[in-house]
């Protein structure tokens, strides 16, 4: 993926110099860099590894993701904390999880930190299972579970 990038840029400033202009432009620049992606698009079967902007949106999908669930999670907080009265039912739950590696177990718990309500209260040495505390059982662990899954298969189409 590294390698990609590295030869992309390389295609890009070389399309600046055949420019032959007499200062570097930001859109010759830019023209030489989509060049570059459409080389090594139409040439990605022989780097022997996915192309690299794939992972790029994958990267930003996950940050939409987290944006959106810090949004909902700060109203939904926000609703609780303001109603006269406090009905609430706490509680805690174990969660199994398909992901393996530290940066990914870390990243998913530290996303499922913004949920509503919910904290991270152990993981298990092994990495694959989390202990979940919940401001409300009822209604956020539902949440919990969907926004897991969800950041799940965001982290592993990142990191995988």
């Amino acid at each position: 993926m590294f390698g990609q990038l590295v030869l992309n840029l390389m295609i890009a400033f070389l399309w600046v110099l055949l420019q032959d202009a007499d200062a570097l432009y930001f859109r010759d620049l830019f023209a030489g860099y989509l060049v570059g992606l459409g080389i090594i698009y139409a040439m990605r079967r022989f780097f022997f590894t996915e192309f690299y902007l794939r992972r790029l949106f994958a990267l930003i999908k996950l940050l939409i993701m987290f944006i959106s669930e810090l949004i909902q999670s700060s109203v939904l907080i926000l609703k609780q904390i303001l109603s006269p009265k406090l009905t609430i039912t706490p509680g805690i739950f174990k969660y199994e999880t398909k992901l393996s590696g530290d940066w990914e177990v870390t990243a998913l718990a530290l996303l499922l930190m913004l949920t509503p309500g919910s904290v991270v209260l152990e993981v298990s040495p092994k990495g694959n299972v989390f202990y979940i505390h919940a401001m409300d059982i009822p209604d956020s662990k539902v949440a919990v579970l969907r926004a897991m899954t969800r950041f799940e298969k965001a982290i592993m189409e990142v990191t995988r």
